[in-house]
């Protein structure tokens, strides 16, 4: 899993979902996918003057409940590595196109 890449969410609570991975901890084997998986986060105000406030944000979820996209028929596949002119690249193992 990189940067950039599509992927579907295939467990928990944001199950079917899609959306891009936004950042990869790979210490922890955790993904944080654009517009999923969201938790309430509550602000507290920095002076007396200020409100505190609750704003929503994506929170990470775990590599193994994430599939990347397969780019032709946009469902969630595995992935497949393979030496093309002395690169290593990545190939949908439903359709065999090259995910970039």
């Amino acid at each position: 899993m990189k940067k950039g890449d599509k992927v579907i969410i295939i467990a928990g609570k944001s199950k079917n979902e899609k959306g891009e991975i936004l950042e990869v901890f790979k210490a922890t084997n955790r993904v944080i996918v654009s517009g999923a998986q969201k938790v309430k986060k509550h602000i507290k105000p920095k002076s007396k003057s200020e409100k505190g406030s609750t704003i929503e944000i994506e929170s990470s979820i775990h590599m193994s409940n994430v599939m990347l996209v397969d780019p032709k028929t946009g469902k969630g596949t595995r992935v497949q590595k393979k030496i093309v002119a002395g690169k290593t690249v990545r190939i949908a193992q439903k359709s065999g196109q090259e995910i970039k």
